[in-house]
């Protein structure tokens, strides 16, 4: 039997999204307000699609809130992962003479190393 939140790359709407997320419509929206979760475009005459990328996204969010992560922290471990911090880094590095090693270690962005590596672990379920 075929998984009905089974579907091609890009075509779940919100409704359909949230439930195969776990999460209600207005959890969606919240995160889209909060910029943890980016708001697909709008075709002319359509409606947004929403992918299991997005569908993963709002479970590590779900799961990284369960080990005690405030969604700041959680913004930030996701600007990490979408690699959108590699200048900044790269600069802090140069500005304070930072090793790579530091500026790879958990607690020099403000995260718990034991959390991280449970949040990683729900996240690649």
């Amino acid at each position: 039997m075929k998984n009905r939140f089974e579907s091609p790359k890009d075509s779940l709407t919100i409704g359909v999204f949230a439930q195969a997320a776990g999460v209600n419509v207005e959890t969606i929206r919240f995160y889209q307000r909060k910029g943890l979760l980016a708001q697909p475009n709008k075709p002319l005459g359509s409606i947004r699609r929403y992918g299991g990328d997005d569908v993963a996204r709002i479970k590590f969010v779900k799961s990284a809130q369960q080990l005690g992560f405030s969604l700041d922290e959680i913004a930030e471990l996701l600007r990490l992962q979408d690699g959108t911090q590699c200048d900044a880094a790269r600069a802090g590095r140069t500005q304070t003479g930072a090793g790579a090693a530091e500026i790879g270690r958990p607690q020099a962005h403000g995260v718990g190393a034991d959390r991280l590596g449970g949040a990683m672990q729900l996240h690649h379920r």
